[in-house]
């Protein structure tokens, strides 16, 4: 009886015994585990901060956002340099700078000035109208300015011929109707002033011949003689009056017209230079 109470009280120590080991075994394995999370931590703070570190160092892979220049950066300063081959290319020449406006004060006119402003401000003209002047007596020796134009005033014109005037009084199907008498000058010497649009035209036969007039009165003041294509004819009554000194009168077979031009030694250059 003692054996057996001695063996179980053994039994009873040992089943104690186990479970406290096994008891301090649980209570052990916790603190293991609740051990690994703040190695884990730890683990991921270091590779947190060697990646921040690495990327510190590594340029950004995304590429940088352009931006727009607006014109006004364009004219402050150049943004990326040129491409080579337009940096090879030589400077673009200065601009040239703008001529002025001719002038009596940028004219070396010498000891002539004094007489030149003195010449402008008698004559109340400006330095281009004294030149105009100059020019016109100087390339129209011995020749007046003669104006004149239609009846009713639409059409107008001037022309520089001889104050003695040489008439042809011509004598074909035309001029013989509507009295046609006319002296003839290069038409370099005419110039129409106004009344473009109030010109109408008639031609016959050849064509050559331009009878111009005006279409409001009808009345022609000048005219492309077929004589003379590259002139004009212009009508002495059709002046206006103060520039004409004399008239002398020639009349011309115009009804045989290709005799006339054969036998006649002048007609044919009046209207050259």
């Amino acid at each position: 009886m003692r054996r057996s109470r001695s063996s179980a009280a053994a039994k009873l120590r040992g089943q104690k015994r186990s479970g406290a080991s096994a008891a301090s075994g649980a209570s052990a394995a916790p603190a293991v585990a609740t051990s690994a999370p703040s190695a884990t931590r730890t683990r991921r703070s270091a590779s947190q901060a060697g990646s921040k570190s690495q990327a510190a160092e590594k340029p950004p892979s995304e590429k940088p956002r352009l931006r727009r220049s607006s014109p006004r950066a364009q004219e402050e300063g150049p943004g990326e340099p040129p491409p080579p081959e337009l940096a090879l290319l030589p400077p673009p020449p200065p601009p040239t700078p703008a001529t002025p406006t001719s002038s009596a004060s940028n004219l070396d006119l010498g000891e002539q000035r004094e007489r030149w402003e003195t010449f402008q401000k008698r004559q109340k003209l400006t330095s281009e109208g004294a030149a105009k002047l100059l020019l016109d007596t100087f390339e129209y020796q011995g020749l007046v300015k003669h104006t004149g134009g239609c009846h009713c005033g639409a059409v107008r014109f001037e022309v520089w011929a001889s104050a003695d005037l040489h008439i042809f009084d011509c004598n074909c199907s035309i001029c013989k109707k509507k009295q046609n008498r006319h002296f003839i000058v290069p038409a370099s010497r005419f110039k129409l002033l106004k009344g473009a649009e109030h010109i109408t035209t008639y031609t016959f036969n050849t064509h050559k011949a331009q009878h111009t007039f005006c279409k409001r009165c009808g009345v022609q003041s000048f005219y492309t003689p077929r004589s003379n294509p590259g002139g004009f004819g212009i009508a002495p009554h059709c002046l206006d009056e103060g520039t004409v000194r004399s008239m002398v009168t020639e009349e011309f077979n115009g009804s045989d017209w290709e005799k006339a031009m054969k036998e006649h030694k002048t007609i044919k250059n009046m209207s050259k230079e």
